[in-house]
């Protein structure tokens, strides 16, 4: 399965190397995904994802980046963000596939609650508005407080996971960043990589066959 992927903001060379290694080392063998800075073909596109404008920016940038062509190379799209940019793009002419909609609908078909970790303000309320939209059962995200810059910095997202966690009132937890590598935090609700979850969910669809619908 061959996925084009788009970053939700300006990302650099440097960022957009780490996230596709992560994408390499987390796709099983069946799924290939692609990565592309949305900086590249935006150049106002948003910085970070810090304020509600941010979000609508950034999701009118990543549709845009779809629309902009070149897909006839992909079986689907999956942005390169938690909070499903251009999910309902349906006239794309292939599937957008959504992080956190491939997990959430998942973890609450094996009857759980589904809450997440989001670095601020802005994030959690998207997320929990997609949550929501999904119809699936959901608590409200748990605010971090960390900056943008925190993404790269596993350590430091760690521990504020390990801080907050306490505060969690659902079964699993989505880890509200999809650059992320989250490690195994030991907390009593178990805190989920939506990345590596949706992608090890995407190889159990190419095993099963058929056109991606």
């Amino acid at each position: 399965m061959r996925l084009l992927s788009w970053t939700p903001v300006a990302v650099g060379s440097e960022e957009l190397a780490r996230r596709q290694a992560r994408y390499d080392r987390l796709s099983p063998p069946s799924v290939r995904v692609t990565l592309r800075d949305l900086g590249t073909m935006f150049e106002d596109a948003p910085r970070a994802l810090e304020t509600d404008a941010d979000v609508r920016a950034s999701e009118a940038a990543v549709t845009a980046a779809y629309e902009s062509g070149g897909l006839e190379d992909f079986d689907a799209l999956l942005p390169d963000c938690v909070l499903d940019p251009a999910i309902e793009a349906h006239h794309l002419g292939l599937p957008v596939l959504g992080l956190t909609r491939m997990t959430a609908t998942f973890l609450s078909g094996l009857g759980a609650t589904v809450g997440a970790l989001a670095r601020n303000d802005a994030i959690a309320v998207e997320l929990d508005r997609r949550l929501e939209s999904y119809g699936v059962p959901w608590e409200p995200t748990v605010v971090m407080d960390l900056s943008f810059d925190d993404i790269a910095d596993d350590a430091t997202w760690r521990e504020a996971v390990l801080a907050h966690a306490g505060r969690l009132r659902c079964d699993f937890a989505l880890n509200a960043c999809s650059a992320v590598d989250l490690g195994e935090p030991a907390t009593d609700t178990l805190v989920v990589d939506p990345t590596a979850l949706a992608l090890r969910l995407l190889g159990v669809r190419t095993e099963l066959g058929g056109q991606v619908a």
